[in-house]
């Protein structure tokens, strides 16, 4: 894998957000259609299958929140207790999650001092990221 950075740290998983969300979109389409064409007899079949195309979206939407939130969850603890290890203290009530978020990436030398500006600045995930000049990969978070 190439070194990571800012400009490529990002994933884009072609099977979920690709083919996976087409496919999803695609069968709430059609049975949308279908619905609209459906003759009286058939209609109870097709406004199933609507009902089940959305909650098929809706699935697929929270399955992926509920994961990513999960991943926040330990990215704090995890940058929590380096900041302990690497400070003496914990990380300060107002630094935001998606502040976290961004600092992961900080090396060892940069974060104190990114965590504080952050927090002074009210800098962006963005912004961080960008600030960052030695890149400490993460490649488990998808």
């Amino acid at each position: 894998m190439k070194e990571q950075n800012f400009k490529n740290y990002s994933r884009f998983v072609i099977g979920y957000h690709g083919v996976t969300f087409l496919a999803i979109v695609a069968l709430l389409i059609g049975s949308v259609i279908n619905l609209v064409k459906s003759s009286s007899d058939s209609l109870y079949v097709s406004s199933l299958l609507v009902l089940v195309s959305v909650i098929l979206l809706v699935v697929s939407f929270y399955a992926r929140s509920f994961a990513l939130k999960a991943q926040d969850r330990a990215i704090r603890a995890e940058e929590n207790f380096r900041h302990y290890l690497l400070t003496g203290k914990p990380i300060s009530k107002g630094i935001k999650m998606r502040q976290i978020i961004g600092l992961r990436f900080a090396s060892d030398e940069e974060f104190p001092g990114l965590v504080e500006r952050a927090e002074k600045e009210n800098l962006s995930e963005k912004e961080i990221k960008q600030q960052i000049k030695n890149w400490k990969a993460d490649t488990y978070r998808v």
